[in-house]
């Protein structure tokens, strides 16, 4: 696994947006802000011509023009590490034209995304070996105060902080708005882990993860590695952290479905699994845990439910390709991450 350098003093941060960029309130407000907050910690910022584009049709641009972007910004030494914009529909469109075999060649730079960035967090590391990680898009670097979640993704990059622990509320119902674009998270929920079996567990394995969403849609594509992956780093076995964004309890059920009968979860260790964005829902008598844990528990592993992962903000940052050894004792978790 190779890891990128981190983010030394007055270094320089960049910002790219092969997914939705931030054209228009409260995205731009936020993005805005989050430059000015950055820069004032002392950070040069590089920002990628996308960065305000609207002209993609579920991206910021056209394919080709956010795949360029990309192949720059990873292989050039404009910047030490790069922050998505943000997420959106169609990023898969965009993989056609990043060219991972001179990425691969390069010097590794972080990449730090979540949602849609899916389709470069997860391949960065299955198709280049490349540690990237999953974690707030730039925006969210815009809000006053910052979570202390924001804090922790900062202090990744820096190489500060590489052991997360949960937090104790969440956010259901968000408060931004083109009125609001900087408040804060709205926490209102306590966060309670939901752990099968119960009671207390530690597993240790290699992260990979992201939206399942995404992961689904590049499942049987040429850009489906993860048999390759897993082979590799089979002595280590795997920890799959999981979310989602549309998917209802049906989809994400055939979600779990798709992956298990393509071999991914083969040497798993245990899994993570965050707060889907249908929390709480229940369709003829299916609901998130049986959604996941019915087709989870043949493989006798630990699956942590309603972890801080995720559309339900505050998320942990987590560094897919990474070595993690997870404890869970009680309502607390903790990730440990080890870059080795």
């Amino acid at each position: 696994m190779r890891y990128p350098s981190f983010l030394q003093e007055q270094g320089t941060i960049g910002f790219v947006a092969p997914s939705f960029g931030c054209a228009e309130p409260p995205y731009k407000t936020a993005f805005l802000h989050a430059q000015e907050k950055l820069a004032e910690s002392g950070y040069k910022l590089e920002l990628g011509p996308n960065c305000y584009a609207r002209e993609g049709i579920g991206i910021s641009n056209t394919p080709e023009k956010c795949g360029e972007e990309l192949n720059d910004f990873l292989c050039s030494d404009k910047s030490d590490v790069l922050i998505s914009c943000g997420g959106g529909e169609l990023m898969c469109e965009v993989l056609d034209y990043v060219d991972f075999d001179r990425i691969r060649k390069a010097e590794p730079k972080w990449y730090m995304g979540y949602s849609d960035n899916t389709n470069l967090v997860f391949l960065l590391t299955t198709l280049c070996d490349t540690a990237a990680v999953y974690g707030p898009c730039a925006g969210s670097f815009g809000m006053e105060p910052w979570h202390e979640s924001i804090q922790d993704a900062l202090d990744l990059l820096r190489g500060k902080k590489l052991v997360m622990k949960g937090y104790d509320t969440w956010e259901k119902e968000p408060l931004k708005s083109e009125e609001n674009p900087l408040v804060p998270y709205h926490l209102t929920e306590k966060r309670i882990l939901c752990c099968f079996p119960e009671g207390d567990s530690t597993f240790s394995g290699r992260l990979i993860g992201g939206c399942m969403d995404c992961l689904v849609n590049l499942l049987g594509t040429c850009y489906d590695r993860v048999g390759d992956f897993t082979r590799r780093y089979e002595e280590d076995g795997l920890i799959w952290f999981l979310e989602a964004c549309d998917l209802n309890v049906f989809s994400i059920r055939r979600a779990i479905w798709q992956m298990q009968h393509a071999g991914w979860f083969s040497h798993v260790k245990g899994f993570l699994i965050g707060r889907p964005l249908v929390f709480g829902q229940e369709m003829m008598g299916l609901d998130q845990y049986h959604a996941v844990y019915d087709l989870l528990k043949e493989y006798q592993v630990p699956v942590i439910m309603d972890v801080d992962l995720g559309h339900l903000p505050p998320m942990m940052p987590l560094i897919n390709g990474s070595f993690a050894s997870v404890t869970v004792r009680g309502n607390e978790l903790e990730v440990k991450m080890e870059l080795k």
